[in-house]
């Protein structure tokens, strides 16, 4: 291959335009197209910034350019150097940023020859698993070049802004120790410590609030957390959070200020306006109309609760559901009667994925409706239950009786399904909301555990609570939702000593478990702890939604796929047995 003596780049490939036509430019990248047209040839000439076509024109090129082109295939990388000229009017392609100009070459280089690739850079539909093993090509698509650079483009607004607003950027450690955070934590043994590990942090939190205890007082930092737990569309094993937290400050002060971030955030990147300020739902009220803690607000379909109407009923699954203390729901899917059997079938399994015993429904008609209640009900039973929904000729009623969370969870998720089904979705909608006043405690297998984690603050007026009502006690926590995604998520915390450790014992912690846990913490809260709260931004997800893909992975670099595996890598991967034997650690395969 040549080498580039005496050859520089002048121009990125979109900066080649109509200004510099009749100038000479040297250009570089990856051959994107390359066609033959007898006496004229075209390249299209790819880089980070997009695609400039290249024309050799038979009759007028060296032998040494053409016996070059002959070479030329799709992705070499080579160097152009020629003079630019206009497109005929006929050529111009208004599809490319440089649609009307090109390079006359007068000098080619080939730096690097290409085997034949994987599969094409042009080509869309090509798998996940096969795009991954060769992310290297993948990242080549312009697609996905504009993703990475959204991403840098966005990183570095976070920065400036909030480098104006006072924050110091602060590294906290990647190695630290495993504390309860609701997921996994990855665990690096110890060569020093034998039998001992590191975590790998689920987020800094810890290091955050001894960062306000030490005068700190406004701290951010774009990092990545590690969470081992099982991958979605819009979740990974590494993922990067940008990291806020500031001292002397209430809920008000924290949202007021990254309502305006995120408002200058997207007239930034995308040029939308952004209203503010958003509105704020408390955590009770989401459950309640939209059967989510993070509701996409861009569609109506909301759940009713219609547990009153149906109390009297004698009909055994609405009968145990409400005797267990559960409720029964529905939802009016508008002008869906016409579902077939079948559609409406893959709504009631899609109820017992998400733990429902079952669905009933009712397609109403002007005279005589259709039901699968008809061998329970009555004509009257089932006329107030459609009453109740709202429900008009041609509309479908869908009715779930259970616990209050599996009716939010079952309902919520069919809400999405319909709203996708009958593309109620605007999607070049951004609609922002809070939810507020989470509960502060959550039961889980019969056991008290914290909705988010033990240094949130509850909220004021219901600290009287956690002596004798502690699951009404409300948290003073908020997440940012966008779209159904919740894009970022704090709290006040707690600053004082005896309220912390009242909030351990709640959670049936010892006091020995605590001193080992989080005694760091507890010991620093004796010493001068300033107010303080903060929040967390999910940066993969916001730029996962102003690019407008469904999974985060089209906005990481090196992602994992489902199995937290990278394919390009083939990590995880076993290591050499004296690595094992010097960390004093033995391996034992679990059979899956």
């Amino acid at each position: 291959m040549e080498n580039l003596e005496q050859m520089k780049r002048t121009h990125m490939c979109t900066e080649v335009n109509k200004t510099l036509v009749g100038n000479s430019v040297t250009v570089m990248g990856w051959v994107h197209k390359r066609r033959n047209l007898g006496q004229l040839i075209f390249l299209s000439l790819r880089d980070r910034t997009g695609l400039l076509q290249v024309v050799i024109n038979q009759e007028k090129q060296s032998n040494e350019i053409l016996e070059k082109c002959k070479e030329i295939r799709s992705e070499y990388v080579i160097a152009v150097t020629g003079k630019v000229i206009n497109r005929t009017e006929k050529n111009i392609n208004p599809e490319m940023e440089t649609g009307d100009i090109e390079i006359d070459a007068e000098e080619i280089r080939i730096l690097s020859a290409s085997e034949l690739t994987p599969f094409s850079v042009l080509d869309t539909g090509v798998k996940d698993d096969l795009r991954l093993k060769y992310r290297y090509i993948d990242l080549r698509r312009l697609e996905m070049q504009n993703n990475i650079m959204i991403r840098h483009k966005v990183s570095n607004f976070f920065r400036n802004f909030l480098t104006k607003e006072g924050f110091i950027d602060i590294e906290t450690p990647m190695l630290t120790r495993s504390t309860p955070e609701g997921a996994r934590d990855y665990l690096v043994p110890s060569r020093e410590y034998s039998g001992s590990f590191f975590a790998l942090p689920q987020s800094p939190q810890i290091f955050k609030q001894l960062l306000m205890i030490s005068g700190f007082d406004k701290y951010y930092q774009i990092v990545k957390c590690f969470r081992d737990e099982d991958l979605r569309s819009d979740r990974q094993p590494e993922f990067t959070q940008v990291d806020i937290e500031m001292s002397f400050v209430d809920r008000n002060d924290i949202i007021k200020l990254m309502e305006s971030l995120i408002s200058q955030l997207f007239k930034e990147i995308l040029n939308v306006e952004i209203a503010t300020p958003f509105i704020q739902m408390p955590y009770s009220e989401a459950m309640e109309r939209y059967g989510s803690d993070k509701p996409d607000t861009r569609f109506g379909l909301e759940l009713a609760n219609i547990t009153d109407i149906v109390s009297n009923f004698d009909f055994e699954p609405y009968k145990s559901a409400i005797k267990n203390g559960g409720r029964v729901g529905g939802i009016n899917a508008k002008n869906c009667g016409s579902y077939t059997r079948k559609k409406i079938d893959s709504l009631i399994e899609l109820s017992k994925y998400h733990k429902a015993k079952g669905l009933s429904y009712i397609v109403v008609e002007e005279n005589n409706n259709k039901t699968s209640l008809s061998k329970f009900l009555n004509d009257e039973q089932i006329n107030s239950i459609v009453k109740s929904l709202n429900g008009e000729a041609g509309d479908l009623l869908l009715i779930c009786a259970d616990s209050d969370n599996i009716v939010f969870e079952a309902l919520g998720n069919i809400r999405l399904e319909i709203a996708k089904n009958e593309n109620l979705i605007d999607e070049n909608k951004f609609n922002f909301l809070w939810v507020i006043d989470f509960p502060l405690f959550e039961v889980v297998e019969d056991k008290l555990t914290s909705s988010h984690h033990p240094f949130t603050m509850p909220l004021a007026e219901d600290l009287h609570l956690l002596d004798n009502d502690i699951e009404k006690v409300r948290s003073d926590s908020y997440d940012i939702v966008l779209n159904g995604f919740e894009i970022g998520g704090g709290s006040i915390r707690i600053h004082d000593t005896k309220l912390q450790e009242k909030i351990f014992t709640l959670l049936s912690l010892s006091k020995e478990e605590t001193d080992e846990k989080f005694g760091f913490l507890i010991d620093a809260l004796k010493y001068g702890t300033p107010p303080h709260g903060g929040i967390a931004f999910g940066l993969d997800r916001i730029i996962m939604l102003i690019v407008k893909s469904t999974s985060i992975r089209d906005v990481i670099a090196f992602p994992k796929v489902k199995d937290t595996s990278c394919p390009l890598t083939n990590a995880p991967a076993d290591v050499r047995e004296e690595q094992i034997v010097e960390l004093g650690i033995k391996i034992e395969k679990l059979k899956v």
